[in-house]
């Protein structure tokens, strides 16, 4: 699921009146279902009470948790309607099973991943190349984005034994990954840029992932999900709910909260970059 962002402009949008030849739209209202990544909460939070100026009628209710809870939950059934994944397997499981619509999927966010400590803690640890000098290792579980994410990284930096034989405090979301930092339970962590920017006055960024370490882009794509329980309203809702999130406005939001909007062309510059490394690395 790789489209071209789009900023598409609210202004006149699905309006109070219009009509298509004599049957009226529907006007946004009622409950609406997002489930959300739990890295997206803040700004989600804060989303949610500007769109509500504009839209009072529409009531939104988050589920935020690990993609990949999410992702189970709306394959066994729970209301939802708008998935707002961080990592584009999730979504493309939901597309492959028709439970998320494709052609309303939007790679929409950036994100990156960091090594991080509580400030002021003394660790001989640098980087993520000698992660294993720590005597214990806050990481999120197989299922979670930032937790396959960071096992991405240490298989290609070829430390994923030494780090198995880690003590590991499992955690099953990243909130639960930085609770184990701040509340100091373990001497680091692997989280997102954002989650740490969240608690800047409590923990300190080691490192972030080494470019050549992580070679699947951070995304977080977001697009509708079947929804057989909801009224012609609720559906409308949902529509101009996902087109708000796509929004200059929205956008500015997501950015203070440290995300980067996604474009076609970061990607590519970065499968440019990615195809160099490699041959420079061949001609050595």
């Amino acid at each position: 699921m790789k489209k071209k962002l789009a900023v598409i402009a609210l202004a006149g949008m699905m309006a109070a009146g219009f009509t298509t030849g004599n049957v009226q739209a529907a006007e946004p209202g009622g409950e609406l279902y997002v489930f959300i990544a739990a890295s997206l909460a803040n700004a989600m939070e804060e989303i949610q009470k500007d769109f509500n100026e504009k839209y009072p009628d529409v009531e939104i209710f988050y589920n935020a948790d690990s993609s990949g809870t999410l992702q189970k939950q709306i394959e066994e059934g729970s209301r939802c309607d708008i998935f707002f994944s961080a990592a584009t397997k999730q979504m493309d499981a939901l597309v492959e099973e028709k439970l998320a619509k494709e052609d309303s999927v939007e790679d929409l966010l950036e994100n990156k991943v960091v090594l991080i400590k509580l400030k002021d803690f003394e660790t001989k640890v640098t980087g993520f190349e000698n992660i294993t000098e720590a005597e214990n290792l806050a990481l999120a579980g197989e299922d979670v984005p930032v937790g396959q994410y960071a096992r991405e990284i240490f298989t290609n930096l070829g430390i994923m034994d030494q780090v198995e034989n880690m003590e590991i405090n499992e955690g099953k979301n990243v909130t639960e990954v930085l609770a184990a930092i701040t509340q100091g339970s373990n001497e680091v962590g692997v989280v997102y840029a954002t989650d740490a920017a969240s608690v800047a006055d409590q923990v300190e960024i080691i490192a972030e992932a080494p470019a050549e370490a992580l070679e699947t882009p951070v995304l977080y794509p977001v697009g509708l999900t079947e929804d057989q329980e909801a009224s012609s309203a609720e559906q409308e809702a949902a529509e101009v709910f996902l087109e708000y999130l796509q929004t200059e406005e929205a956008l500015t939001v997501f950015e203070e909260y440290g995300f980067s909007p996604y474009t076609e062309e970061k990607e590519e510059s970065a499968s440019e970059e990615n195809i160099e490394n490699t041959e420079e690395k061949a001609a050595e």
